[in-house]
């Protein structure tokens, strides 16, 4: 296939908001694929969702390339993109004024696209920066400028086509289906979807037959998405929303782990963004070798630090850092020890236990862990039906320096990358969510060049929209593990356009927010905004599909409403 097609569809998807009519319009072009491969690039990667593989490309690389590819100087490109704010659109221009001037231009496939972008993530040690060059140039030469234009936004992970992946999986239900069994189709392709996050597989097994989709199955050493907990507003709601009696579970201040050993005895640990940090946990490793004994299994858990004098539990800012850091390993193992706190089983030996109720999840679970404190232990819980005991229950975590609960339905499933009604969390009563960073303004006096009030945004579909501003009272390492200075050097490498004191930001910091309560609200595309928001926490672990969605907002509002006027 020629990435002109692609390109086209790009343009198609990028000109409609209609969900329908971007269903429609990937439904039509699925149909003339032969393989799945060309899936990836529809969510703007050339590697299924579970793989690490990145490709390392920065705004500046591609002003390069471009210079290289057009023969137009990197400072008049750099003046474009200050006046456009869309490096995409700035190789559309450059790119497309050249191909005006070229008599001869050689058809660009999606083949070449995707073999030179599978290239980048492979090169490494010297010369690497210039090999990189080389093969992003190569593909802007043959391209026209529409090409240009997604070829950079896909190298810069902003392809601004508004596609998410429920978009993906309606439109190869729409294409494989009738419209009597979308329904049943779509719930079967979701939980494909789930074990294996990668749609291009999908798609094959699909052009097969319903009943290829069927049989694929969890493979342990293989991430999947985790499921995600709702908010209750108290032991009443949860009691109400799972019904009784129901599993109530400490809510650790910590990061959650998936942990997998695999056949051959191989153990490997993936953090919520599916990252593989098993290298970075040595720890953990040993803990799982010694105290589980199982041939293959995947569990879901929590870890939290601990002060390695005093023992006491510390907060997740204590211990954010063992997430990032690929260095001097062992040296954090002893400064920065971890607890981990099992709370879910997926699969023993073989066998799929996501299925089954989280009654018999639970008890598989804690016949199989043998338990040593601050190492590996099962999550401390309580099944009751009695509010007074949860309650108890409830303040015995808090003082035991835990966020709060977690309210689990006896009968429910595993459902990996949901975020599932029938597992609650309850915290102390502020009003909390995880919104990314997409703007910031310089401030003014002893802050001036300093990003000081910053653009939060919940994600909807694809896009992300403005649902507030905040500022911290950050000043040295406090409350977020680290200075205005550093989260401002992190804020810049992602600037993507300035306007006199705002700047507009690439949605890739993650923040826990406060905030008094949510308001209806014409000033930003949300439609809501928060009163009174503070950052309070800086998320390494989340990624973007952790950011709150527009309906989970939209849910708080009416629940509050509901709240005040009845």
């Amino acid at each position: 296939m020629r990435y002109s097609e692609l390109s086209d569809m790009y343009q198609e998807l990028e000109d409609n908001s209609s969900r329908l009519r971007k269903t429609e319009i990937l439904s039509n072009f699925l149909k003339k694929l032969n393989g799945g491969e060309s899936i990836y690039l529809l969510q703007g990667k050339a590697f299924p969702d579970y793989s690490e593989k990145e490709f390392g490309i920065s705004e500046r690389l591609c002003i390069k390339a471009l210079s290289k590819a057009s023969g137009i100087v990197g400072d008049r490109i750099i003046d474009d993109w200050k006046k456009i704010g869309d490096l995409g659109e700035v190789a559309e221009k450059v790119i497309g004024k050249k191909k005006q001037n070229t008599l001869f231009s050689k058809s660009l496939s999606v083949r070449k696209v995707l073999d030179n972008l599978r290239k980048l993530p492979e090169l490494e040690g010297k010369g690497t920066i210039g090999r990189k060059l080389s093969l992003i140039s190569e593909l802007l030469t043959s391209a026209s400028g529409k090409e240009a234009k997604y070829i950079i936004r896909t190298l810069i992970g902003d392809l601004r086509i508004g596609v998410a992946s429920g978009t993906i999986r309606d439109a190869i239900v729409q294409t494989y289906s009738n419209s009597d069994e979308k329904k049943e189709v779509s719930g079967i392709v979701q939980e494909a979807y789930d074990k294996t996050n990668d749609f291009a597989l999908i798609f094959e097994k699909m052009r097969k037959g319903i009943d290829e989709l069927k049989k694929i199955q969890l493979n342990p050493g293989h991430p999947i998405k985790l499921m995600l907990a709702l908010k209750a507003d108290n032991l009443e709601d949860g009691f109400k929303r799972v019904g009784r009696p129901a599993a109530f579970e400490y809510k650790y201040d910590g990061f959650r782990m998936l942990i997998n050993k695999d056949k051959k005895g191989k153990v490997k640990i993936f953090t919520r963004r599916l990252d593989n940090v098993t290298n970075q946990f040595p720890d953990v490793a040993g803990y799982i070798r010694d105290h589980i004994k199982a041939d293959s299994f995947i569990i879901d858990s929590e870890a939290i630090g601990y002060d390695p004098k005093s023992l006491k539990y510390r907060p997740f800012e204590a211990i954010s850092q063992r997430i990032k850091r690929k260095h001097n390993i062992e040296k954090l193992v002893k400064e920065l020890p971890i607890e981990v706190n099992v709370f879910d089983i997926l699969y023993l030996n073989g066998k799929s236990l996501i299925g089954e109720p989280f009654e018999k999840r639970t008890k598989i679970m804690r016949d199989l862990i043998k338990p040593y404190k601050h190492k590996i232990r099962c999550s401390h819980q309580l099944i009751t039906s009695d509010e007074k005991k949860a309650e108890k229950f409830y303040k015995d975590a808090l003082k035991d320096n835990q966020e709060g609960l977690m309210i689990k339905n006896l009968h429910s499933r595993y459902v990996p990358g949901a975020r599932v009604g029938h597992m609650l969390k309850l915290k102390p009563a502020e009003n909390e969510l995880d919104l990314v960073i997409t703007g910031g303004e310089y401030g003014k006096g002893k802050r001036a060049g300093i990003l000081s009030s910053f653009t939060l945004s919940c994600r909807d579909e694809g896009k992300f929209l403005e649902i507030g501003k905040a500022s911290t009272g950050l000043k040295e390492k406090e409350e977020l593990g680290l200075s205005f200075k550093e989260l401002n050097d992190r804020l810049r490498r992602f600037i993507v356009k300035e306007s006199g004191r705002g700047a507009v930001i690439k949605p890739k910091i993650i923040v826990t927010i406060i905030y008094q309560n949510i308001q209806r609200s014409p000033t930003y595309k949300s439609g809501f905004a928060l009163r009174f928001p503070r950052i309070v926490r800086l998320r390494d672990d989340k990624g973007l599909n952790d950011v709150a969605s527009l309906k989970e907002i939209s849910d708080d509002y009416v629940r509050h409403e509901l709240k005040v006027h009845y």
